[in-house]
């Protein structure tokens, strides 16, 4: 049994014995320590959840989180305590690095760690924060010290008050200047939500600790681009209260793309026979991108996906199969359990430049039919095609198992996602 079905059956138990659900519905909340936790499971694999797709079921069936106010007690309500990050398409800030830096490969960015490094080493830390003799400062694992907070109840619309007594937090770097100390956060794995808490309580820490301003801000690195964005609580003493002050986008390497090199790999494509894959079922490409990223660092199970990325099982099947279509993931069986890989094509197109790598994607896009003709009207009509012009394109493909309406229907809109893609890349200037 893999960790998110042990999770649901431990928190099931957990549940039952003492008949969390009532407690909550009756007082708002309910405490729960480690120890109890620990009848089931290790409390470290049943109490983190940095989005809500990685939620349990019980939690996410009934709108719950769980929030720690202890080093061994957590609270359990209705919180408000995700955030979706905010969407847009943005430019990209050209930065560099010192031409005497050899120890950093803009190529090969593996860790969080080494992007904040390269963050800092080619100015964007600096170019963000609008600061002056900014120094790493703070990082790590500490204790919260006390403080307390109000989040939103999101079933009935109120209040509680949450007192936090040293909880454990972590801090990826800090950053401090003449002006203010940054906080940040680090991820490399893009998703659509984020736990407010690993900004709001280191926030709550160092805004008792120093007299500057404190600034929390969340560093998301993926296919060559740094997403940078800083948020303010209005309200320090509310939970819910934080609100994007801006976000800017960074990459150290090229990314000038012009709508002549996309013509040009357009024409260039050679259109191959459909694979006896799936036909893509995800909207996102930049997510594809970035799952074969994950996988190039170490071979993943699809446990291991749905629990290490903000999805759920079936977008697991979705995307790995979309990067399987494209040739960039392999996929065997272990066992009986299935794995994945990046395959040969997958890591050569990883290993490019900015602008190269981009344009092998579009090239591995545009080489099957129904991408292909999609694009081609996109551009005739400088508009996406209309949902029943894409579906006439798709029945005429040869797409692999896609037969009833509903299921064209569907699919299309990842045609949609992708062209969308491939045309927003000449806007990254």
């Amino acid at each position: 049994m893999n960790n998110r079905n042990l999770n649901n059956a431990a928190w099931e138990r957990l549940f039952d014995k003492y008949d969390i659900l009532r407690h909550v519905e009756s007082e708002g909340f309910f405490n729960i320590s480690a120890t109890q936790i620990k009848e089931f499971r290790e409390p470290r694999l049943m109490a983190k959840f940095d989005h809500t797709s990685s939620l349990p079921q019980l939690f996410a069936s009934n709108r719950l989180a769980i929030l720690p106010i202890t080093r061994g007690d957590y609270i359990i309500a209705h919180f408000d305590a995700y955030h979706k990050f905010e969407t847009g398409t943005l430019p990209v800030t050209k930065v560099s690095l010192p031409p005497h830096i050899q120890s950093l490969d803009s190529n090969n960015i593996p860790s969080e760690a080494i992007s904040l490094n390269c963050a800092v080493a080619s100015g964007i830390i600096a170019d963000f924060m609008e600061d002056s003799g900014i120094v790493a400062t703070v990082s790590g694992r500490m204790g919260s010290g006390s403080f307390s907070f109000n989040i939103k109840d999101t079933k009935t619309g109120c209040f509680h008050q949450v007192a936090v007594n040293n909880s454990q937090i972590e801090i990826d770097a800090a950053y401090e200047g003449i002006s203010s100390l940054a906080l940040f956060e680090a991820k490399r794995d893009l998703s659509e939500d984020f736990l407010i808490r690993q900004l709001y309580y280191p926030f709550r820490v160092w805004q008792s600790r120093v007299t500057k301003p404190v600034r929390p801000i969340f560093l998301v690195y993926s296919n060559g681009i740094y997403r940078l964005f800083e948020y303010a609580f209005e309200d320090p003493h509310h939970y819910c209260s934080l609100q994007l002050v801006k976000q800017k986008n960074y990459s150290v390497e090229d990314t000038a793309i012009s709508m002549s090199d996309i013509q040009s790999v357009l024409e260039n494509a050679i259109v191959v026979d459909e694979p006896k894959v799936p036909f893509p079922q995800a909207d996102k490409f930049e997510r594809i991108i970035n799952l074969c990223e994950l996988v190039s660092m170490q071979e993943l199970s699809r446990t291991d996906i749905t629990e290490r990325y903000d999805f759920d099982a079936r977008q697991t099947n979705y995307y790995t199969d979309a990067a399987r279509y494209l040739g960039l993931l392999e996929k065997k069986k272990e066992s009986g359990t299935p794995m994945y890989s990046i395959s040969e094509a997958g890591q050569r197109i990883l290993n490019l430049g900015f602008k190269q790598r981009q344009l092998a994607y579009c090239n591995r896009i545009l080489s099957h039919k129904a991408f292909n003709m999609s694009l081609r009207l996109y551009l005739q009509a400088g508009a996406m095609p209309a949902t029943n012009d894409i579906i006439r394109i798709m029945k005429q493909s040869n797409l692999y198992q896609v037969e009833s309406d509903s299921t064209y229907e569907r699919r299309s809109s990842s045609i949609k996602g992708w062209v969308n893609w491939i045309i927003a890349l000449t806007n990254k200037l």
